[in-house]
This record gives structure tokens, C-alpha cells and sequence, in this order.
């Protein structure tokens, strides 16, 4: 009489069944972000029913997503990678800066000052990647350090005072003239959506994206692996600062201006959007919809509390319960990952080799 036991589980077999329950967690988080939004936006539409949902207002709501937007999707390679990038907000006003001299006080075509600014975004990268990598600096010391540095630099650059684009009213028109007549989506919202595709693409589809998940996951092991950590570091980096540079073009655009002051929080925005997005703080995990869809969160919470008339200082403190909420979530997030795989090792049986007989 024989008896039919089931096979064991293998460890592809595991290994694909964590993965499509990740799959599942992630599209959960993702859905539950998309629920929180849907139900900002029906609290404010009661609370100012004659002017949050016109299209002026969500035209409004579209152009401040960008620049939060675009800092929100370089950060988010950082933070996979298991670091942080404290610099994006005054990196992006100092970036706004260098557009006003190249092209304002040194008077060069304004393709070509775009250019050097993206560029100067990732030279700022560059620096942290060194320090983060090369140097061995911990993350928040060295971009919390980058971001005093170029505080200080926009001050000193412009002489405390706005530099002006008046003599090149195309660079302003980039975020203030709609490329649909009765809509304003200016030639800046239309370059945040298309990078929104190609940072998914970079993400999920290339080399650079997979690094990334690897370095956060395990970064000893991907050292081990043969893998040149430190270089993809900086390429992150790097690439990371490209987006900050792009951001202080289409800044300085909306306000047809370089502002040297202020920056300060907007990281905490772009943070906090990408951690609600389902991006984990510390590394291995997240996506470029969810970083979309919590950029879009902030910039509503943004819109609709100063359509409420909630006072400046009151909506800081909004927005600081928000990123203290999200740090939360992610917290729990984690040690619920880390119990749910604790769970699956005990409950997985091992392998027996097969011995040969004697």
C-alpha cells in the first residue's frame, strides 16, 4: 500500500510565489494611495464646491505637480537604492539660479543655458554620489550637507536678489503659455508626463533600474556578485541631480524668474510623495506610478488647503503630519514584510538531496 505525498516545495516554486505576493502588496499600496487621493479631492470639492474641481483650479493643480513631480521621480531611484536626497529643494533653486546667469547674465541662447542647467543638476548628483559612494558618507549627512552648500550658493550667485527672464519671454512661456487653447498644459507638463514613462522605463526596463533594486535589496551581496557598487551609485546619483536641474528650469519658467530664496520643504514633499507612493525608505522596493500618484496627493493637499483658506504656517504643519504619516506607514509596511517572511521560512519545507543507494 502506497501513499501519494505532495512534492516539496522547491525554492524556484517559493521564490516565485513571494514574488507575485510582492505583486500583489505593491498593487494594493498603489490602489490605496489612488483611494486616499479620490477621497482628498471629494473633501475639498464639499469644502469649496464653486471652484476645486473647475478646470482652472485642476489646470493649477497640474502645473504644481511638475516641479514637485520631477524632483519626486529622481529622488525615487535614490531611495531605492536605500539612500536619500535632502538637496532636491535647494538644489532646484540654486539649478533656477544658474538658468538666470546662463542665460539672463551671460546672455546665451536659451536651448544652450537649459542644457548647462540640467548639467549643473548633475554635477550636484555627482558631488553626492562621490561623497555617498567614494567617501562613504551616510546619505543624509552627505545631502543634508549639499543642501546648505547650494542654499548658500543661491544667495551668493544672485546677490540675494531675483534674476529676471525679461529678455527672453520664450523661456517663461515654457510653464505659462497652454499648448491646448483653453487648458493650461503648458510645454512643462507635457515634459513631466513623458518622463513619468521613460523614468518607468529606466526603472522596470534597464540595467540602471535593476541596480538600483539589487543595492537596496542587498547591497553587500550585489558587491559580491561582481557588481562596481560605488560606480552605480553615482550614476544614480547623477541621474538623480538631472531631474533637480530640469525642475529649477521649469521653477524658474513658472515664475519667469530665478528666485535665490526658498527650496526649503519642498523635499520633504517630493519625500513624502514617493514614500506614500509605496517606495521604501529603506531600499529594494518601489515604482514610478506610485511616486506619480503621491506627488499628486501633495500637490492637491497643497491646492485644496489654500483654497480653504488655511492659514501659511497651518498648512506646514499639514503637510509635516503627512510625511511623519507616511514614514509611519512604511515603517509598518516593512515589519509586516519582515514577519510575512519569517512566516513563509519556517512554514517552507526544505529540500532533501536525493543519496545515492548503497
Amino acid at each position: 500500500m502506497s501513499t501519494d505525498l505532495a512534492p516539496p516545495l522547491t525554492t524556484s516554486t517559493a521564490s516565485r510565489q513571494d514574488v507575485k505576493r510582492s505583486f500583489w502588496r505593491n498593487s494594493l499600496q498603489q490602489l490605496l494611495a489612488v483611494a486616499s487621493l479620490v477621497i482628498i479631492v471629494i473633501v475639498f470639492a464639499i469644502i469649496n464646491p464653486d471652484s476645486f474641481l473647475t478646470l482652472t483650479n485642476i489646470s493649477t493643480i497640474l502645473t504644481t505637480v511638475t516641479t514637485v513631480g520631477l524632483l519626486a521621480l529622481g529622488v525615487t531611484f535614490v531611495i531605492i537604492t536605500g539612500g536619500i536626497d535632502l538637496s532636491v529643494g535647494t538644489g532646484m533653486i540654486l539649478c533656477g539660479v544658474m538658468a538666470g546667469v546662463f542665460i539672463t547674465n551671460m546672455g546665451l541662447p536659451m536651448v544652450l543655458g537649459i542644457a548647462l542647467t540640467i548639467g549643473f543638476g548633475g554635477l550636484i548628483g555627482l558631488i553626492n554620489g562621490v561623497n555617498v559612494a567614494v567617501l562613504g558618507l551616510p546619505s543624509f549627512i552627505a545631502t543634508l550637507g549639499m543642501m546648505m552648500i547650494t542654499q548658500g550658493l543661491s544667495l551668493v550667485i544672485s546677490g540675494t536678489k531675483p534674476i529676471y527672464f525679461s529678455e527672453t519671454p520664450n523661456f517663461g512661456a515654457i510653464m505659462n503659455v497652454s499648448l491646448i487653447p483653453g487648458m493650461r498644459l503648458p510645454l512643462g507638463g507635457v515634459i513631466f508626463i513623458i518622463l513619468i514613462v521613460v523614468s518607468a522605463i529606466i526603472l522596470q526596463r534597464t540595467l540602471i533600474g535593476r541596480t538600483a533594486f539589487a543595492i537596496g535589496s542587498n547591497e553587500k551581496a550585489t558587491r559580491l556578485s561582481g557588481v562596481n557598487v560605488k560606480s552605480w551609485l553615482i550614476t544614480i546619483y547623477v541621474l538623480g541631480g538631472l531631474f533637480v536641474g530640469l525642475a529649477g528650469v521649469l521653477s524658474a519658467s513658472r515664475l519667469s524668474s530665478a528666485q535665490p530664496t526658498g527650496g526649503a520643504g519642498i523635499e520633504l514633499q517630493a519625500i513624502a510623495a514617493v514614500i506614500i507612493g509605496g517606495t521604501s525608505l529603506a531600499g529594494g522596493r518601489g515604482s514610478m506610478i506610485g511616486t506619480v500618484i503621491g506627488a499628486f496627493i501633495m500637490a492637491v493637499l497643497d491646492n485644496g488647503l489654500r483654497m480653504a483658506g488655511v492659514a501659511q504656517e497651518w498648512q506646514q504643519v499639514a503637510i509635516g503630519i503627512v510625511v511623519l504619516l507616511a514614514v509611519y506607514l512604511d515603517i509598518v509596511r516593512k515589519r509586516n514584510a519582515s514577519d510575512r517572511g519569517a512566516t513563509s521560512a519556517r512554514s517552507r519545507p526544505a529540500t532533501i538531496p536525493k543519496t545515492p543507494a548503497s
